[in-house]
């Protein structure tokens, strides 16, 4: 499995036969080169969104349309992708993306999409080639950390935890401790605002023993 962080909270998965992007906010993000969409998008085979909020879904209708990708989403959230490919399922429901097993988990946080509603928050589970991945999407610490720990048993964790919008990366190391045995933890949806966390110190002096990996933009972390 590869893992390439695309700046704030956008992801791109690389296992089995699938190339997936997570809420892959290109447009307008500050964190992302502009000149490397290309290099960016290469290979997709799907797009996976958590939530409606720009900073996760502008410009992507747009990519789903430009490059032939099946969007997989929240029921609500789907219903609203004008002209796209776009699949609907719900919190505890699985689904196949070229051999990559994505299960939609609970957040805790807020979602709309162009103002209006957009169905819930949430995060996912991806399982494939012999490593199961707990992506949190934007969150802060919530209850239902305990139960996706303990049922999945995820090696890696893609935390949310800049703080202001989500939690941050005190609160992170606590949830992290508290409720998962990760092996590696990768910060995600910090870097880009001068609100957010700028550096992951506080989540690596809080997670003593686990490879806590600072990612950089369009940089593979192969695992």
């Amino acid at each position: 499995m590869k893992l390439t962080w695309l700046g704030h909270g956008g992801w791109k998965l690389e296992a089995e036969e699938a190339v997936i992007l997570i809420d892959p906010w290109l447009d307008g993000n500050p964190a992302f080169p502009a000149d490397r969409r290309e290099e960016a998008l290469s290979g997709a085979t799907h797009v996976l969104l958590t939530h409606g909020h720009d900073d996760h879904t502008a410009g992507v209708p747009e990519m789903a349309r430009e490059k032939g990708l099946p969007v997989f989403t929240m029921v609500e959230l789907a219903s609203r992708l004008e002209g796209v490919e776009a699949t609907g399922f719900n919190k505890g429901g699985t689904v196949d993306l070229g051999g990559v097993k994505a299960t939609m988990v609970p957040a805790s946080h807020s979602t709309s999409y162009q103002g209006s509603g957009a169905g819930t928050e949430v995060g996912y589970v991806l399982k494939g080639d012999g490593k199961c991945v707990y992506f949190s999407g934007d969150t802060g610490i919530m209850a239902d950390m305990e139960w996706i720990g303990a049922y999945f048993e995820p090696d890696v964790g893609i935390l949310s935890c800049g703080g202001f919008y989500t939690m941050d990366m005190e609160q992170a190391a606590w949830a992290a401790r508290r409720f998962f045995d990760f092996e590696m933890v990768l910060p995600s949806h910090y870097r880009t605002f001068p609100a957010l966390a700028q550096d992951a110190e506080a989540l690596k002096a809080g997670l003593k023993g686990v490879d806590v990996v600072e990612p950089e933009v369009l940089v593979p972390i192969e695992l």
